[in-house]
């Protein structure tokens, strides 16, 4: 995780990263990452300057241009609802711009280019709560130096982190359409180009995602490290557990040092993390209840689990969440 690196050698060795389908974890696959898979296929935009012409909307410039609507009024300091007259000159902003389609998510765009997301996101002006959308642009930062660099060389450099996950996580979806919620149960996982239905409120309280013996508290951990959850260790092969009642959002394995992880939305901006499980027992989409089985931590010496709170994305101490014991 960004800000929280384990000392060289502690955790295990990250797994080459890599695109798969349902059926691999169906198949009883170690957990990954299932996801829409992208290719870079940006379009190189040159720039320059626009004269509006009569009947011109942003919306239809930034489509003629390759820039689209968002970055054209990004560039033009332009506020909804775009107001614009004939004879007005637009700045047309260069750079590599990506067309989302249908199902892709953030995180599988930056892969795809080897960009972290979250310079993506900065390029973008993105905010929460970070909701693609099928034909939207994005402008793909220091792309150019990736063009002549393989699909595979580029995955095996990409690096992810929960804020990744977060934000970039959901597949873009076409505002035309209407999805009506999934429920999925254990073993059905929901598609990849279905959004996750998140709680609305979080009304509920936590409890303790494993049995075992907290060995490091949340905060600075030397060396400028800072643990950003706590670490639990536990019995070889021990059940994870749901901390509260929630929807899974990810089960993956891209989360440098870290294993399996899983994510659970809680609602009200609530978030648990679990990493470092050796195996997993519910499938993103799922609904979960406070203390249902999710995982095991690993069968080797010393196993243990990695365990973030998150409120709107910022890091929470677990210990001033969970019941005393």
């Amino acid at each position: 995780l960004a800000g929280c690196i384990p000392p060289s050698g502690e955790f295990p060795q990250r797994q080459s990263p890599r695109l798969t389908t349902d059926m691999d974890i169906l198949s009883g696959e170690q957990p990954v990452w299932v996801a829409v898979p992208v290719t870079a296929r940006a379009a190189a935009i040159s720039g320059g300057l626009y004269v509006v012409q009569s009947g011109d909307t942003l919306s239809s410039i930034g489509e003629r241009s390759g820039a689209g609507l968002d970055a054209v009024a990004k560039a033009n300091t332009l506020a909804p609802p775009y107001i614009i007259r004939p004879g007005q000159s637009l700045t047309i902003p260069d750079g590599l711009f990506h067309r989302v389609a249908a199902g892709e998510t953030g995180i599988a765009i930056a892969r795809a280019y080897s960009t972290p997301w979250s310079k993506i996101v900065d390029a973008n002006s993105l905010s929460e709560p970070f909701t693609l959308k099928v034909g939207q642009r994005l402008l793909i930062p220091g792309a150019n130096s990736q063009e002549a660099t393989s699909m595979e060389s580029r995955a095996a450099a990409f690096r992810l982190n929960i804020d990744d996950i977060i934000t970039g996580g959901e597949p873009a979806q076409d505002e035309a359409l209407v999805t009506p919620p999934a429920d999925p149960s254990a073993g059905a996982p929901l598609s990849p180009r279905i959004a996750v239905s998140e709680p609305g409120s979080f009304g509920g309280g936590f409890g303790w995602p494993a049995q075992g013996n907290l060995v490091a508290p949340f905060g600075p951990a030397g060396e400028g490290r800072f643990n950003q959850g706590i670490e639990i260790a536990t019995a070889p092969s021990a059940a994870i557990f749901a901390s509260a009642d929630g929807v899974v959002a990810f089960v993956g394995n891209d989360v440098a040092g870290y294993g399996g992880m899983i994510l659970i939305r809680h609602g009200s901006g609530w978030i648990t993390a679990y990493g470092r499980a050796a195996s997993t027992s519910v499938v993103r989409g799922q609904k979960v209840r406070r203390g249902d089985v999710i995982g095991n931590t690993g069968s080797g010496a010393g196993p243990q689990l990695h365990f973030q709170m998150r409120q709107n994305r910022t890091p929470i101490d677990p210990l001033g969440k969970l019941p005393a014991r």
